[in-house]
């Protein structure tokens, strides 16, 4: 292409050495990709780059601002020194600094608007993955949402579950068929839990007003693409799981309100998950085939998954096995497995005779990455060694007063900012039979004792007994129980 501009329905990711430039049409954009490389080499300001490719294809992003400086993507950038250098070497890029459409959410509501789902949408597969539950408790809480379901009790946030709980307590017989299932010590041990993730500061992230995915598809005012930004600067460290959770609940929801769209020249959404190893790891398994097949399945209702992490050996092999776009930037061996890794990242890579794979990937400077692309047929294209196109934004953060700025102007200011607390399970059980709150003592019980565990995984009867209800439980995760997880893969969602 030479000094040739490249074609706009083109995701342009930079250029080689010889400065031609590299790309992927974006009609194969929802074929998902990865972004990868040590600390330190520059996936930040590919995501950036990447980001601002979609928002002017007028395609959205939602993507986690995980140190804090992504968001830079809502100030015009000021190239200088090496940056100015190799924009210069780009002439077809047709390089100017601006600004973007940036969003800013944050599950506490301090530096973006505030984020929230309910549980209800979420599901109870999904919440038994955020509280860690055993196979026991998590049969429980199978059994405790479909009362829910029966009774018409709608399960928004923490209280509301918190309450369900403490009825289901004092009167078992609602459990009907799975009053086996409730134990005293599986009970105790589900409000243990949600006291845990209260202490974790997720019971933020429960309530209403949800987020509405037709608020993230909305574009901006000038046409491009809008880019959402979860602040997960703290998230990520303080809250890991909770941040896993809500992408997962993201990609669940977006899978199920969707329609199908075929093929189409550019995607609707991109979804950017950083740290992509929290999404795998410690998820149980029945979640992480979920999650894999949700991923194959996505890219029909147009929207591409790009995950972001250090290696690509983080992320399952059925999931690598999906992914079109692959940029991936230097890697460090010291140690045997580290070696065993980086030839099994050389060997993802379609061959380039122009140069040894393996041995370029520990070369690459910082903003240097292989790239392997689509072909037009959407085969894989030989790797190709890029120097990544600089942004048209800022590179590093926002000034606390520039961020209060976009918020301030944000188009859903004050459509989210301010919870609202309708009539919901907690005030329904708390009406009946004057019901009480329940009591902060609840939360501090100790570890129930031996015979209290054995009562949870034994039961009344004969543990073949019980183990027949949980797996029968189990298999009646369906259309009302896999609600806001995927459910559409099962059966049709019942939303409240």
């Amino acid at each position: 292409m030479g000094d040739q501009m490249p074609d706009s329905l083109q995701l342009v990711i930079g250029a080689d050495l010889t400065g031609q430039p590299i790309a992927q049409a974006f009609r194969l954009a929802n074929r998902h990709g990865l972004i990868a490389g040590a600390t330190g080499t520059g996936k930040t300001v590919t995501l950036q780059r990447m980001a601002e490719a979609f928002s002017d294809a007028g395609v959205a992003v939602f993507a986690a601002d995980i140190k804090g400086d992504l968001c830079g993507l809502g100030a015009a950038g000021n190239p200088q020194g090496k940056i100015a250098e190799r924009i210069a070497g780009m002439p077809w890029l047709n390089h100017k600094p601006q600004a973007y459409p940036v969003t800013l959410w944050d599950i506490h509501g301090q530096s973006g608007h505030p984020l929230r789902t309910t549980l209800s949408e979420m599901g109870p597969l999904l919440l038994g993955s955020l509280l860690e539950l055993t196979d026991s408790q998590q049969s429980a809480l199978y059994a405790a949402f479909k009362v829910a379901d029966r009774e018409g009790l709608l399960l928004l946030d923490l209280k509301d579950l918190k309450a369900l709980l403490n009825h289901l307590k004092d009167n078992p017989a609602l459990l009907g068929d799975d009053a086996a299932l409730m134990t005293t010590g599986s009970s105790q041990a589900l409000l243990r839990r949600l006291a845990t993730l209260e202490q974790q500061g997720a019971e933020a992230l429960f309530g209403e007003p949800a987020l509405q995915l037709e608020d993230i598809l909305q574009p901006g005012a000038d046409g491009r693409g809008r880019i959402h930004l979860l602040d997960a600067s703290r998230l990520v460290h303080e809250a890991p799981k909770v941040y896993a959770t809500f992408l997962l609940w993201l990609l669940a929801e977006l899978f199920e309100q969707l329609p199908e769209r075929g093929d189409a020249d550019k995607p609707l959404l991109a979804l950017f998950f950083d740290e992509a190893h929290l999404l795998f790891n410690g998820t149980p398994q029945a979640l992480r085939d979920r999650l894999e097949q949700v991923v194959r399945l996505i890219r029909s209702k147009g929207v591409g998954v790009y995950f972001v992490t250090q290696s690509p050996g983080d992320l399952p092999d059925d999931v690598l096995a999906q992914l079109g776009l692959r940029v991936q930037h230097g890697l460090r061996a010291f140690t045997a497995k580290e070696q065993k890794s980086l030839r099994a990242v050389a060997e993802g890579f379609r061959p380039n005779p122009a140069f040894d794979t393996l041995s370029v990937l520990t070369e690459l400077g910082i903003g240097e990455a292989l790239v392997g692309t689509l072909q037009e047929k959407g085969t894989p294209e030989m790797v190709q060694r890029v120097l990544v196109a600089p942004p048209q934004s800022r590179i590093g953060p926002l000034t606390e007063t520039e961020r209060t700025m976009l918020i301030a102007g944000s188009p859903f200011k004050g459509r989210y900012d301010k919870p609202i607390d309708r009539e919901s399970a907690y005030e329904v059980l708390v009406g009946r039979k004057g019901l009480a709150p329940e009591p902060e003592a609840e939360q501090g019980k100790q570890e129930p004792s031996f015979t209290e565990q054995a009562g949870e995984f034994l039961g009344t009867a004969a543990g073949k007994a019980l183990k027949s209800a949980m797996q029968q439980a189990a298999n009646q995760i369906g259309r009302q129980l896999v609600r806001g997880l995927m459910g559409s893969l099962l059966g049709s969602k019942k939303r409240r």
